[in-house]
């Protein structure tokens, strides 16, 4: 890999799961032209922060949650449903934060994640054979050829989406809504009635007197912003790389590349190729950056591509995400854990125990058992422990929407329930109920282990 780079030497390696059969491709570089005039979404600044604090996780002082949806709609766009998965963010970012005693890093699958890569590049229904729905930004799901031909002016309506959504999750962030004085009415309403509402009321009065005794010395929200507003980052696959050519800007305070699109962008299990051309891609830019590890990824082929990704082994850089499977996962954590810590590579270790834990109903819908992925997070932290590293964080796909996709949780959610509220545009989400119930269980596990801490500093 030559040292050169530029914003499109992408353009001569082999690019997986990028469409090539858009019917006009002139309409196609037009679209990305116009996106080249386009005001960024986020900024260097803002990149370069998300990057600090991604440091602090790397150097075990914070905990990274990053959670969103599976891919972005048009049509479920609505001011309701980004609140409440902010909402549902900070819900448990609250009690990861008092009960593991770090500061927690809050990143949003938000503002940009349309694009999927498939399995497959088509898909038959009676006999009929059309190209799978590949995400809003790409074609549509209504399985017609009209809808599922690529359509490049999708890419705009993309675009005006995600700067929407910036703007509001901008206003909930630091205009008051994420005062921690508000912690009582961030209870959705279908989780205010549930086991998991419960036990959140209570840690929010724990929270309630602690901010009582702190006004009463002084310490209020006029002081200290940081108990009226809160750092919320964006990321997504980045996976159309013309899009992200196309948002790709110097920053005029340093000089460097960042990609504007979101503050972090990550590398899919499907595009990790070293030769291929999202490596390419991704290398030049500064953004953090986030790579799937899956389990076929070897030890040998992890540090390659972190030579390539992290050659200066930057702290906050690069955050590697899990995705094996409750199944796999003791097997094929470990030795990756035992090669970046050799190595001595400076990464946030992280789980996404979704992907490895999809499977299908018998009445044919796709779906995840809670169960499993609670037993991944799980295994990662134990594993982490074990291999002394940083468990540094998870990465859930999750909406703060009364949704029936995931199996289990302390609602039971059975195979016959899937279809009530099976909403999802491509893959099943955690609702919010079962996400906050993740999160307390998560959190009981950090505290444990922060108490072990405690016993054996004191010894």
């Amino acid at each position: 890999m030559t040292d050169h780079w530029t914003p499109a030497s992408w353009r001569a390696k082999p690019a997986k799961h990028i469409p090539e059969d858009y019917p006009d491709l002139a309409a196609l570089a037009r679209v990305e032209q116009t996106l080249r005039g386009m005001p960024p979404l986020v900024f260097a600044g803002e990149a370069r922060r998300l990057k600090s604090l991604l440091g602090d996780v790397a150097g075990g002082r914070a905990f990274l949650l990053q959670g969103g949806d599976c891919a972005e709609s048009f049509k479920e766009f609505h001011a309701d449903n980004i609140r409440d998965t902010f909402r549902l963010i900070l819900q448990m970012a609250v009690v990861l934060t008092f009960a593991g005693g770090k500061p927690v890093v809050k990143l949003g699958r938000m503002a940009g994640q349309f694009a999927k890569p498939r399995s497959s590049p088509v898909e038959t229904i009676n006999g009929v054979e059309l190209p799978s729905y590949r995400g809003d930004n790409i074609n549509g799901m209504e399985f017609d050829a009209e809808s599922r031909a690529p359509d490049p002016e999708r890419l705009l309506k993309a675009y005006s989406q995600s700067a929407s959504t910036l703007n509001l999750l901008r206003a909930f962030a630091g205009g008051g809504y994420a005062d921690l004085y508000n912690i009582h009415r961030w209870t959705l309403g279908f989780v205010s009635d549930s086991p998991q509402g419960a036990k959140y009321r209570e840690l929010s009065e724990k929270i309630s007197e602690a901010l009582t005794f702190m006004a009463a010395i002084g310490v209020t929200p006029d002081n200290h912003r940081e108990l009226h507003q809160v750092e919320f980052f964006t990321s997504h696959e980045a996976l159309l790389l013309g899009y992200e050519e196309a948002m790709t800007r110097v920053d005029s305070t340093s000089g460097d590349w960042y990609d504007t699109s979101a503050h972090l962008v990550w590398i899919g299990e499907r595009t990790r190729q070293l030769d291929g051309a999202h490596v390419e891609f991704f290398r030049g830019i500064k953004n953090p950056l986030g790579l799937k590890c899956g389990p076929t990824m070897e030890g040998d082929d992890l540090l390659r591509l972190i030579d390539v990704l992290n050659p200066h082994n930057e702290p906050g850089r690069l955050t590697l995400y899990g995705r094996f499977g409750s199944d796999k996962i003791a097997d094929r954590l470990p030795r990756l854990l035992q090669a970046t810590k050799k190595a001595g590579r400076s990464v946030v270790w992280a789980i996404d125990p979704m992907h490895g834990n999809t499977l299908t109903a018998a009445n044919g819908y796709k779906t995840r058992p809670f169960d499993r992925i609670l037993s991944e997070v799980r295994s990662f932290v134990e594993i982490c422990k074990a291999e002394g590293v940083h468990p540094g964080g998870v990465h859930l796909e999750m909406t703060g929407q009364n949704v029936t996709e995931c199996l289990g949780g302390a609602r039971a959610v059975s195979e016959g329930d899937l279809a009530d509220r099976y909403h999802t545009h491509c893959d099943p989400r955690l609702n919010g109920e079962q996400a906050l119930e993740l999160a307390f269980l998560v959190a009981e596990k950090l505290k444990d282990d922060r108490l072990d801490a405690t016993l054996r500093a004191a010894v």
